[in-house]
């Protein structure tokens, strides 16, 4: 069987979806894997180290793409700088592995669909404890975590730990995360040994705990109703938890040096959780991280991919942070990639093997035979 990954086209972004020891365990595995020229270059995975893998090198994307039967991907297929679209460079009948995020790629789906490409979206893969090892959302979400503190340390114009000089003494910066997901919990832990003091929050008050085993102080309020959406996501609040988590939010923002907000609903879509009224009660420098920006943002002054300042306030809204830490980003996307290839891999045929009563591959199967089976991209597509 034919695997292929290609260099990715969209501007930002410098991971690549295979490494050479995943590219080495696949080829030891039976597969044949194709590189495209340079694929690996911005993570600092050069060609040769891909060829001593045993992988071919492919100069062009229209050759990598239309040989093969299998394409792993970082993103959803997209239009190349020649004009053409990686979607319509695969072959009928091939499959295609990537974190697609269906529901905000439409135009990428049907494309897909209409090429008769059977694509799989790790974003979509249940979060089981048996798919735990393919889980990109979760091993990219921990480099969000890590980096967005680091973004936040930056600007902000004080120090994050207390340090006690000659001069007198400064007080440690105080750190507020919003949502204890991966991404959160990570947060709080790097903010917690920078040596901030740090407070948390989440919808769901069953995750207090693991606020506390990273380091955080559990900040929250009494729902109504549960906010468990099941696999570890958070669900849309009532009317009333919403009123009442808004006010919690805006006492303790009020007092933050520095607001991370890394909620949220599904995986997918940022619920909005801080206003302008929020933002301007705030001391002038204090710094909001939005790292709910590629979901459209939990400040609803946030400018996804831009820097705002309001009433001395800086909200930054980075996107595609995994990007920034691209050679251990790939690291792990790769390992995810591998474990769902290998899971599914028939040893005697050297083939993936597609099993449609597995409750894998049936929640993350986004297209198949041309038509689109993800319930939540199929509803999004009609409306």
């Amino acid at each position: 069987m034919k695997l292929a990954v290609p260099k990715e086209v969209r501007a930002d972004e410098h991971r690549v979806a295979l490494d050479p020891d995943a590219c080495r365990k696949l080829v030891q595995a039976g597969a044949e894997v194709a590189i495209e020229a340079g694929a690996g270059a911005e993570a600092y995975f050069p060609d040769a180290a891909y060829q001593e893998a045993g992988a071919r090198i492919v100069p062009d994307a229209a050759t990598l793409l239309g040989e093969a039967d299998f394409v792993l991907k970082i993103h959803a297929p997209q239009a190349r700088p020649d004009g053409t679209h990686e979607a319509d460079l695969m072959r009928p009948g091939a499959m295609l592995l990537a974190s697609l995020f269906p529901t905000r790629h439409l135009a990428s789906v049907k494309k897909l669909a209409e090429r008769g490409i059977t694509a799989f979206s790790t974003d979509c893969i249940p979060r089981t404890t048996r798919a735990q090892a393919m889980d990109t959302l979760s091993s990219q979400a921990n480099l969000v975590g890590y980096k967005g503190v680091l973004l936040g340390a930056v600007e902000l114009p004080s120090y994050f730990p207390m340090f006690m000089t000659a001069a007198g003494t400064t007080l440690p910066a105080k750190v507020f995360v919003i949502g204890a997901g991966v991404a959160g919990l990570q947060a709080i832990a790097t903010a917690k040994r920078l040596g901030a003091a740090v407070s948390a929050t989440d919808v769901r008050p069953e995750v207090k705990e693991q606020i506390e085993s990273v380091g955080g102080k559990y900040i929250g309020i009494e729902l109504a109703q549960s906010a468990q959406a099941g696999g570890g996501y958070a669900a849309e609040l009532s009317a009333e938890d919403r009123t009442r988590q808004a006010k919690l939010l805006a006492d303790h923002c009020a007092q933050m040096d520095v607001v991370i907000t890394t909620a949220l609903i599904g995986g997918v879509v940022a619920p909005k959780l801080i206003d302008e009224a929020i933002v301007r009660s705030m001391k002038p420098g204090s710094v909001i991280v939005d790292l709910g920006a590629d979901g459209g943002g939990n400040c609803t002054l946030s400018r996804p991919g831009e820097r705002a300042v309001v009433g001395g306030v800086q909200i930054l809204a980075p996107l595609n942070l995994p990007s920034t830490v691209p050679h251990h980003a790939s690291m792990l996307f790769s390992r995810n990639l591998l474990n769902f290839m290998l899971a599914f891999w028939d040893k005697d045929e050297k083939r993936f093997k597609v099993d449609w009563d597995d409750d894998i591959l049936k929640g993350c199967v986004v297209t198949h035979e041309g038509k689109v089976l993800h319930g939540a991209t199929l509803k999004a597509l009609q409306a």
